[in-house]
């Protein structure tokens, strides 16, 4: 199983697949190290459509693809894993159906007993947020960046999520987060291979 670390990019809601895999080409020529996919408005056949040729990208690059609350479709198209909110089932569920080998990630939002629980349920990496002031959730609550080094005993990989830029970014990364995720901040930036660069870089730096 591929580490969970780095950049992780979270796709936005774009009708257009074509716009979409050309972002996402950039986006992984800059670094990206995960990617999820996530479109809340699209339909079934459109979702299956995007993920199916995001996949092919993805494995192009060798960086794990998955998908956002759909546990079904990760099975149709055997993609690298499914990411699960907290509305999106349970994890035990999801691994019965996935097996061993499959990623599964998902939100803990501001709460650490959530992310103790998704340990014990079989998670592989849990996710804090929103970190800072998110264009894409305005109404999330705010996770404390402390959260990320009272995980750590979790032994688990962490992602920093919600509002992240690339000034704030490191704030997160200093504070223990292994992974940031993106999406406003990558996906709007006027040259997208070169914001996903920046980002990345931001995880080899001393």
């Amino acid at each position: 199983m591929l580490k969970i670390k780095g950049l992780y990019a979270v796709t936005p809601d774009l009708a257009d697949t074509a716009l979409l895999l050309k972002q996402a080409e950039a986006a992984l020529q800059g670094g990206v190290s995960v990617l999820q996919y996530r479109n809340k408005t699209a339909s079934h056949e459109l979702k299956r459509e995007q993920a199916s040729e995001l996949m092919w990208l993805c494995e192009a690059h060798n960086v794990p693809f998955i998908i956002n609350d759909h546990v079904l479709l990760c099975v149709e198209l055997d993609a690298s894993g499914v990411h699960l909110g907290g509305a999106d089932g349970g994890i035990a569920a999801a691994r019965r159906l996935l097996g061993a080998r499959k990623i599964i990630g998902t939100s803990c939002y501001n709460r650490l007993d959530l992310a103790e629980q998704a340990k014990a349920q079989g998670a592989d990496y849990v996710a804090f947020g929103a970190c800072f002031d998110s264009g894409t959730k305005p109404a999330a609550v705010r996770a404390p960046l402390e959260l990320f080094a009272k995980a750590k005993p979790l032994e688990l990989p962490t992602v920093a999520i919600g509002g992240i830029t690339a000034e704030n970014a490191p704030l997160a990364i200093r504070a223990g987060a292994d992974s940031i995720a993106v999406i406003g901040a990558l996906w709007t930036a006027p040259d997208i291979r070169q914001a996903a660069q920046t980002f990345s870089k931001l995880f080899t730096q001393d």
